[in-house]
């Protein structure tokens, strides 16, 4: 609803005025779990900034009264349509003259910044004199622009650096990579940091302190000088060409070149804007954003009682361990079932290790470890909301495994197993009911690896589906609905990619030749190496069940015959050497090789849209970028058809 406060008609604030004479803006997006900055909200804003013009405040404090944070950034649906000269910089202008207008009030101004604080959410920020972050695990200061092709354009790339240094504010624009709230104290980006209980004492102190603006000292700040930043660019540029050899996204280059040549202020450069904007990466990228919306959305459907309390995981091998270690971090109770008591000790070295470099406080990491169960006999099935089956690919053993369980099972847990290939219409059969078994089939490694696949039957439940979603949502992973048949989606378009790269090596091609022409294609890692990280005996099994090739390549045929597994063993199609491929020359690739090898799997890719796997192209291209790592710049493998087609019909005359 809206709401007309001292003649104001807003929607998506709410202004308070305390004894003290301090206003209090609370931003509160209308039809959204999170705050926005859209033109309408932007607009919304100027109007404040009118009317406390007329009659200043002793202090103004915005704050947001969202659960998910503070602000998640702009609009990005108005990113759509921006196809002409000057949009974009229309859309420029518009952020970077509002906040202009809050950094020069003459009262002071603070954001309170609890949860997430985005990029266009943390350069508001950055235009009030104070920023007081609250001491909790969900703070997040990003300026994550350059993860959807564009550029921090409404004074982050002028004041981040102004106030932190050169070095550490490129590597947060260039990157997209989060602070937490005390990194952000300890950069200088916060001017305090406080307790959730305290946030609202703490904000209103400082906001009358009378304390200067921060500002970058020592070599930091000198590093921002107009005669150092040439020699700042050809460094930084340095490391831009390393992570992207091969010049797929364009916006690193153009956020360095701004800040460099027009201290940070887009609008002396419309060129580079109109330019950036207008590009396909910007289009696919945002077309990105999207689809992972889409999949965080599965998840934030969920009810408060389908939400999990207690996990059991039977199985601490890699994937069980670490299955479960990810959910302790994330607040569950978990219990860790193996036969084998070293294994689980092994789970819990790994887990300790995790929650040191993701909590960095000692006391949270404690906590996370102290919720992470040692149960060798089992007793946590009788309690857990969810019980996830990790063990080997053998279908009598999780049946028999799962006739154990069956009976312990609390009537609304639901049973998950985390196979990566067997088919739940098989594992079923011996169940009582049948309908609350899923599949949760994770991705190893399972802390980095974003994706879920959430498999379903005809014969599961719904209620079953929403707590595997939930479950999902609630370790903060993309889950991804898809049909129970060989592969599933993910392994189903590797397998034929991979055994079309093996047939490549037979030919005679080196590995490092074929990896280098996927890597160049804007593949994170070629096939050949993925083969051998995943382990050939693992290639070898999905290609034989999701493959029509009775005859497996004989390069790989080879290495399977000297036990050579890749990574595992020190030797595959690489000699691993701690924990890396050994390299020899890598030669220009044959014509089309990028082309032939990327065939097999957009061919599998639309197969599994039409089998209705997946529910429509759009979620066939959302899970192969996030369960792969398939080239973000092209939009996904359906998406890259159709713009490859549409590129042929355009300049070719219609060829193919």
């Amino acid at each position: 609803m809206s709401l007309a406060i001292n003649g104001l008609d807003l929607r998506h604030f709410r202004v308070e005025t305390d004894s003290e004479g301090i206003v209090w803006l609370a931003m509160d997006y209308a039809d959204d779990h999170v705050n926005r900055l859209s033109s309408e909200a932007l607009a919304e804003l100027g109007r404040v900034l009118d009317a406390l013009q007329q009659q200043p405040p002793a202090g103004l404090i915005i704050h947001s009264t969202k659960q998910a944070g503070f602000i998640a950034g702009a609009n990005i649906d108005e990113f759509a349509g921006l196809d002409t000269p000057g949009q974009g910089m229309a859309l420029v202008t518009r952020g970077w003259s509002l906040f202009n207008r809050l950094a020069a009030t003459p009262y002071p101004t603070l954001a309170l910044i609890q949860g997430h604080c985005l990029g266009g959410g943390l350069e508001l920020s950055l235009a009030c004199r104070y920023r007081l972050v609250v001491d909790q695990p969900e703070t997040s200061l990003a300026l994550p622009e350059v993860m959807l092709g564009i550029f921090p354009g409404w004074g982050g790339m002028l004041r981040l650096p102004a106030l932190i240094g050169a070095p550490a504010a490129l590597d947060m624009m260039l990157t997209g990579r989060p602070v937490n709230a005390r990194k952000a104290y300890k950069l200088g980006l916060a001017d305090g940091i406080v307790a959730p209980r305290l946030m609202r004492r703490a904000a209103a102190m400082l906001v009358r302190s009378g304390k200067p603006r921060r500002r970058a000292k020592g070599l930091p700040a000198l590093l921002n000088h107009s005669l150092l930043r040439p020699l700042v660019q050809r460094q930084t540029l340095k490391s831009i060409d390393k992570r992207d050899p091969h010049h797929h996204y364009p916006a690193p280059r153009t956020i360095l070149e701004i800040w460099a040549k027009h201290q940070g202020n887009a609008l002396k450069a419309p060129e580079l804007v109109d330019k950036l904007i207008q590009s396909d990466t910007v289009r696919n990228l945002v077309r990105v954003y999207h689809l992972q919306e889409r999949l965080k959305d599965f998840g934030r459907q969920a009810r408060p009682e389908d939400k999990a309390e207690r996990v059991h995981v039977v199985g601490a091998g890699v994937m069980g361990g670490d299955i479960a270690a990810w959910a302790a971090l994330k607040g569950m109770t978990v219990t860790l079932q193996d036969q084998d008591r070293q294994r689980i000790a092994a789970a819990q070295k790994r887990a300790s290790a995790l929650f040191a470099g993701k909590l960095k406080d000692p006391l949270l990491a404690r906590a996370a470890y102290d919720r992470l169960i040692p149960d060798i006999d089992g007793h946590g099935v009788a309690r857990a909301d969810i019980v996830i089956e990790a063990i080997t690919e053998n279908p009598v053993a999780k049946r028999q495994l799962y006739q154990a369980i069956e009976p312990r099972l609390k009537s609304n847990a639901i049973l998950a197993t985390n196979t990566s290939s067997l088919s739940l219409e098989v594992l079923n059969q011996e169940l009582k009911n049948p309908e609350r078994l899923i599949g949760i089939h994770f991705f190893n490694p399972v802390a980095k690896m974003p994706l879920v696949e959430i498999v379903e039957t005809p014969d599961i439940a719904p209620e079953a589906m929403r707590k595997a979603q939930a479950f999902v949502g609630q370790l903060g992973k993309l889950g991804l609905p898809v049909k129970s048949t060989p592969g599933f989606l993910v392994n189903a378009v590797l397998a034929p990619y991979m055994l079309e790269a093996m047939r490549a090596y037979s030919e005679g091609i080196s590995a490092e030749t074929i990896d280098d022409a996927m890597v160049r294609f804007g593949m994170p890692m070629g096939p050949l190496e993925l083969a051998d990280t995943v382990g050939l005996d693992i290639v070898r099994d999905a290609g034989q069940q999701l493959s029509d090739q009775t005859q497996l390549p004989a390069g790989l045929q080879t290495r399977l015959d000297h036990n050579e597994l890749g990574k595992k063993t020190g030797k595959g199609f690489y000699t691993w050497k701690g924990g890396k491929p050994i390299r020899g020359e890598t030669r220009t690739p044959p014509s089309g090789l990028a082309e032939r090898l990327i065939a097999p799997l957009l061919e599998k890719a639309r197969q599994q849209v039409e089998s209705k796997v997946v529910a429509d192209a759009d979620l066939a291209d959302a899970g192969v970028i996030f369960g792969t790592g398939f080239a973000p710049f092209t939009g996904g493998p359906m998406n890259y058809q159709r713009q490859l087609k549409y590129f042929n019909h355009e300049v070719n005359g219609g060829s193919t």
